[in-house]
């Protein structure tokens, strides 16, 4: 969507708030021996709380209020009451949400208390380079240069970027134009950011492959080469200078 006056703004900031505020409580809440679906079960309430309904459970009637998904899995994890969590475990959490009508949409990596299988390094890698790549986002950007950003910063790291997994427009439906924020230089991608308008940012930073592949429960992606994935995403407004993060209480890059 594209903000025309106070109202829409004040609409997506709410909504914003209410993911964010989720996603944070849901990392904090994370404990050893908890199951997903124990920890699905806290954002659901929480998110009923805000006023907001489950934007994956509306959209696609995903089996779950949040996405969380473990280790090898990417993303799209079904919350799982036989899924235990353990010390050191790469942990993905996807939160979005409808409240009044609008959209909004964001997530995290991160270790679930020790990181005793060397995890921290991929999530870093994926926080600071959405940092980067938000940054670089102003009204009139080639969506595409950005991802040339992402793809860049994750190999002078020595990571790779999923490719079939892109950031996208959201605000009056979770998934709006621009339909592709790609994490690497789509050079048929000629689109650019337009001011005003409201975007989900992610990274997707892998470890060995380039593209995610669903199982057979017809949800949770895992690598088309194995290894491990992080992910970072914030839902922004484009301005013609510093955009707005809408979700900044999510706190992922304190």
């Amino acid at each position: 969507m594209s903000i025309t006056n106070e109202a829409e703004l004040q609409g997506m900031q709410a909504a914003s708030n209410a993911v964010a505020q989720t996603l944070k409580a849901m990392k904090d809440y994370a404990k050893v021996g908890m199951s997903t679906k124990e920890l699905d079960d806290f954002g659901g309430k929480m998110l009923e709380d805000f006023g907001a309904k489950s934007a994956p459970f509306l959209t696609y009637n995903f089996p779950g209020y949040t996405c969380i998904s473990v280790d090898n899995e990417f993303c799209h994890g079904i919350p799982s009451a036989q899924r235990i969590l353990k010390e050191g475990d790469l942990i993905n959490i996807d939160v979005s949400a409808e409240l009044n009508g609008f959209w909004s949409d964001n997530g995290c990596s991160f270790i679930l208390g020790e990181d005793i299988h060397q995890h921290q390094k991929l999530v870093d890698a994926s926080k600071e380079i959405l940092q980067k790549a938000i940054a670089n986002i102003k009204g009139g950007v080639r969506i595409s240069d950005i991802g040339h950003l992402i793809e860049t910063e994750a190999k002078k790291r020595g990571y790779k970027v999923i490719k079939n997994l892109t950031g996208h427009g959201v605000g009056r439906s979770l998934h709006e134009e621009p339909h592709e924020v790609a994490c690497y230089k789509d050079r048929f991608n000629l689109t650019r950011f337009k001011k005003n308008s409201v975007v989900a940012v992610e990274t997707f930073i892998a470890t060995q492959s380039t593209i995610a592949e669903t199982l057979a429960d017809g949800w949770t992606m895992v690598g088309n080469r194995g290894g491990y994935m992080a992910q970072h995403e914030h839902t922004i407004v484009v301005t013609d200078g510093k955009p707005i993060i809408l979700t900044e209480a999510n706190e992922i890059w304190d």
